[in-house]
């Protein structure tokens, strides 16, 4: 019997039995993620620390003895079917482009698939900012490789690889590596620091005294799209002419706050205060990963506070919202600190809290974030969780 094997999955299992009227074979998961620190350096070549959430995408299916998927969507309420020899994109089912790309994908890597009968369930938020995308890319994975017999022979790393070349070319995002390396590779009890350059990784272990709190603004992020692009070009901007006094930087991770100052006049007030961000955001990541080593909570809570003000004043990320939600974690007892995480603007804030504590941020939230924004939040509490898996039910 499945480790997975919960309400949530047997649910599942009654949806197949009375879809496809007999049992599913397989489990497969994809957790979504949260970013305790670092954003807006995974494009800079930098360094980011994300941890799997509980919340995950599962899926229960059968493999089939032709090249044909069928798939039920739980939430979407809908179902989808392609060919594995006729993979097209799918503008009526914006969902099941994320399972054919990921089959396209893993067929490219030379992996020689089988048609599966399957039913799709998630309970990560979607347009949260809490990765619902990968999750969903990294489940599917999973599901394609047990049903074709292939499960352990890519490693990790590289199954993250082909996720985000699926959501880059068969979906068309530009997301970066992050998002499927932390739902491939996470870990129970751990964060994952990334080097987003060299791919390198390795778990940084969080104390017991580490639990999480995560506010859903449920606001807006129409904004987040056309800002990120617009970062991204002033970044680029700020390393070609800081390139005129640091010949050898390739990106703003190869740049110290020491530089940085040294030659601000070289940089117009609003690149500056980008590159000082990013710059300084890379120096917090690692210096968060040494706190926690330390078991220094409190010092990892001042890391977060100071990446909040660093995206709300120099990246000009944040929004009423985000800063409404962080305001409310912060004044709650048991907070070490908090901070948006993702694009900004909308989607979500991380708090770090202390055990036993987590019921009175989510108190804290409810009573004071609807006054000033009149919408009401969503809260989800977890800790760090195990990263994607698959095996027979």
């Amino acid at each position: 019997m499945s480790t997975l094997f919960d309400d949530r999955t047997e649910e599942l299992i009654q949806e197949y039995r009375q879809r496809f009227e007999e049992s599913p074979l397989f489990i497969s998961r994809g957790p979504g993620r949260v970013n305790l620190i670092g954003e807006h350096t995974d494009y800079n070549d930098g360094f980011v620390l994300p941890v799997a959430l509980k919340r995950d995408v599962r899926i229960v299916l059968r493999p089939r003895s032709d090249r044909q998927v069928r798939v039920y969507s739980v939430e979407f309420g809908e179902s989808g079917s392609f060919d594995l020899d006729a993979v097209r994109f799918n503008p009526d089912r914006l969902w099941l482009n994320y399972i054919q790309g990921m089959a396209q994908s893993l067929e490219e890597e030379g992996i020689r698939l089988v048609g599966i009968d399957a039913v799709v369930s998630g309970n990560v938020p979607r347009g949260s900012g809490l990765s619902s995308s990968a999750a969903l890319e990294i489940a599917s994975a999973h599901a394609f490789l047990i049903a074709a017999g292939q499960n352990g022979v890519l490693s990790g790393p590289r199954i993250a690889q082909l996720a985000q070349r699926a959501e880059n070319q068969f979906v068309g995002v530009n997301c970066g590596i992050m998002d499927q390396f932390i739902s491939e590779l996470g870990r129970a009890n751990h964060a994952l620091l990334i080097d987003c350059r060299s791919l390198e990784y390795r778990l940084v272990s969080m104390p017991e005294e580490a639990a999480l709190v995560i506010g859903n603004t449920r606001a807006s992020r129409s904004l987040a799209s056309s800002a990120y692009n617009e970062r991204r070009a002033e970044c680029e901007q700020g390393v070609k002419l800081l390139q005129t006094a640091l010949p050898d930087i390739r990106a703003l991770r190869d740049v110290t706050s020491e530089q940085l100052e040294a030659h601000r006049a070289l940089l117009p007030q609003n690149i500056y205060q980008r590159c000082r961000h990013v710059v300084s955001e890379n120096e917090r990541v690692l210096q968060c990963v040494d706190a926690f080593e330390c078991n220094d909570l409190d010092e990892v809570g001042r890391l977060m506070d100071a990446s909040h003000k660093s995206l709300r004043d120099d990246y000009l990320v944040s929004s009423v919202a985000l800063d409404a939600m962080v305001a409310a974690m912060r004044g709650a007892e048991g907070c070490y600190g908090a901070r948006l995480t993702g694009a900004g603007f909308g989607g979500c804030a991380v708090a770090l809290v202390k055990p036993g504590h987590e019921q009175a941020v989510a108190d804290a939230i409810f009573e004071h974030y609807p006054k000033a924004t009149n919408i009401w939040p969503e809260v989800y509490m977890t800790k760090a969780a195990d990263g994607a898996s698959a095996e027979a039910i």
